[in-house]
């Protein structure tokens, strides 16, 4: 049973809006939120239609559903964690912080996935997305702390494996996620995302202002 993509997407973006409002835990407050996310996320959906695909499986989304709730209440959870954490070294003075850079190979390879997996790092306290490098479908993740790199990396690998379900992926949770690396602390990764006409005039400007 197939259906309009964008009608779905409408429906995502809804969900999603209940939990970013957090009404409070009534029937008719989430239903009321739920509503006015229909309301605006469906002209939003269907405006950027063409942006997804013309259908989708429906029955592949509702077999999708409980990785969805597990990855949000995961997804939750850490952020919760994240938080108190990053409280915790911002109250208590000498707190040792040492900034780090890792490379972060994914598995997921769809555009939605890997998007979904970098907005859930950067919107984690304590991590954020610099940047995705095509080449190697890898993210550099920048953490405050990289002492511990594999504590940072194990809730990501459990969003990745629930995401390979939820968009349907070629490879499995089963199958082993790629080894990370600890980037250089001297040498910041280039961006590669980047056009190569934008490289050019990073390199342009550098030129003339070492002049």
């Amino acid at each position: 049973m197939k259906t309009r993509r964008w009608l779905v997407a409408g429906l995502l973006f809804a969900v999603l809006w209940v939990f970013v409002s957090g009404p409070k835990v009534t029937i008719r407050s989430v239903v009321t939120v739920f509503i006015v996310g229909l309301a605006v996320g469906l002209p939003v959906a269907y405006v950027f239609r063409r942006l997804y695909g013309e259908e989708i499986d429906l029955s592949q989304t509702i077999s999708a559903i409980p990785y969805v709730i597990l990855y949000i209440l995961v997804f939750f959870k850490e952020v919760l964690v994240a938080n108190v954490d990053v409280a915790y070294r911002v109250l208590v003075p000498g707190r040792a912080l040492e900034p780090q850079v890792i490379l972060v190979p994914l598995r997921v390879e769809t555009a939605l996935g890997v998007t979904t997996i970098a907005n859930s790092i950067t919107i984690t306290p304590g991590t954020v997305t610099l940047d995705h490098d095509p080449d190697e479908n890898a993210l550099y993740v920048h953490m405050i702390d990289g002492r511990s790199p594999d504590e940072v990396v194990e809730p990501i690998r459990q969003w990745e494996d629930y995401a390979l379900q939820i968009f349907d992926e070629r490879h499995s949770p089963g199958d082993p996620a790629p080894e990370i690396t600890v980037h250089p602390p001297d040498h910041p990764p280039e961006p590669k995302s980047i056009t190569e006409e934008q490289r050019t005039e990073r390199l342009d400007d550098g030129g003339e202002s070492d002049g």
